[in-house]
């Protein structure tokens, strides 16, 4: 069995897309996933995928099953991002930025469904704070948070991929989620 996180982008915020995680957890179990967890109000997913499921090994067709059965159930289409354990593992040890701070608040990562890329935004010109893509990723170092950041809101300007941002805080707990799950 795969273990895997799902992010939804946009659920519980500011309000909008109300999607009570009662809700989120049935609609993912309703695609055949087992073991389903949430964290927090933010559609933060954690989940096995059973051997023997179509979706196994395919993270693209884990978010896809869970938007259409979320989409099937509620007025809500979200964009869904998948990373396996390893992957999340991944992202957790390769942030850059951990050797100017160990503030979680000061630790973002943005959750790409495809290759991440700064558009062209140079960090160097946004003070203290910095950005960086690896992978599918990109990490943002934001030392007065994300809710006040030129940075921030100029990279989610220019943004063409899917993603989702979730702070350190959160990144971690699902890491620690996964590992439980997967030792389970």
């Amino acid at each position: 069995m795969d273990v895997v996180v799902a992010l939804l982008r946009g659920v519980n915020v500011g309000g909008a897309a109300r999607l009570p995680m009662a809700e989120l957890r049935a609609a993912v179990e309703a695609c055949g996933y087992v073991d389903v967890s949430t964290y927090v109000q933010s559609g933060n997913v954690v989940l096995r995928v059973p051997d023997g499921h179509p979706t196994l090994g395919d993270g693209d067709a884990v978010a896809e099953a869970i938007r259409r059965s979320v989409a099937a159930s509620t007025a809500l289409q979200p964009e869904v991002v998948v990373r396996s354990l390893e992957e999340l593992r991944d992202v957790v040890s390769g942030n850059p930025f951990l050797d100017r701070s160990t503030d979680p608040t000061h630790h973002h990562v943005v959750f790409l469904a495809e290759e991440a890329s700064l558009g062209g935004v140079d960090p160097s010109e946004y003070a203290a704070e910095d950005a960086v893509a690896v992978g599918r990723e990109v990490y943002l170092y934001l030392p007065g948070g994300i809710g006040r950041s030129k940075l921030a809101a100029t990279l989610s300007r220019g943004a063409t991929a899917t993603g989702t941002a979730r702070n350190w805080r959160t990144v971690t707990r699902l890491l620690s989620m996964a590992e439980e799950l997967a030792s389970g």
